[in-house]
């Protein structure tokens, strides 16, 4: 996929806080809370990123963690109101398995992927979380698979090679 940058303030971006989690930590004269907020912003047409803040008070940490969020965008590539072919992806000990799916379909997905996807301006597909739930994992996994997407004109591209040359199983529609 091309690295260009992608310029949140052009973009009217919608935010999505999926996750907030109070960690303490226990002092002699007794416990002091911090938050960390973990923020899904996208434009739900394509681009989407994530970001964790990390605060004494919950709105700084929300404010932090969607600041990172707009500097992590990413450009996701669909087909229709799909993605244009299956992807697993890992991060650390959480495995994501996103499916095309066909319209009317919706979004089979679990909240912290659910986030990420909608966001990201997909309306249909399948997933499957294996191995860990923490939803911060999750997101994470779920922004790698979506940056690994290509639609078949890349592909063709970075091979040197015509469409109908390619065998891709899993791309719908290549006569195009």
């Amino acid at each position: 996929m091309s690295e260009e940058k992608i310029n949140p303030a052009e973009l009217e971006l919608r935010e999505k806080v999926v996750h907030i989690r109070r960690v303490a930590k226990v002092t002699k004269g007794g416990k002091r809370f911090h938050f960390t907020v973990l923020a899904v912003v996208g434009n739900s047409d394509g681009i989407v990123g994530a970001g964790l803040g990390k605060s004494n008070e919950v709105p700084d940490a929300v404010r932090k963690a969607v600041e990172k969020a707009k500097k992590a965008l990413i450009r996701v590539p669909r087909n229709g109101s799909t993605i244009p072919h299956g992807v697993r992806t890992q991060y650390v000990s959480s495995q994501i398995m996103l499916l095309p799916a066909s319209q009317g379909t919706g979004v089979i997905a679990g909240g912290a992927v659910r986030a990420v996807i909608e966001l990201a301006g997909i309306h249909d597909v399948l997933s499957k979380v294996v191995g860990s739930r923490n939803p911060l994992n999750v997101v994470m996994a779920v922004v790698q698979g979506l940056s690994e997407l290509q639609v078949p004109e890349e592909v063709a591209k970075t091979r040197n090679k015509e469409i109908k040359d390619l065998d891709l199983p899993g791309y719908y529609d290549l006569a195009r």
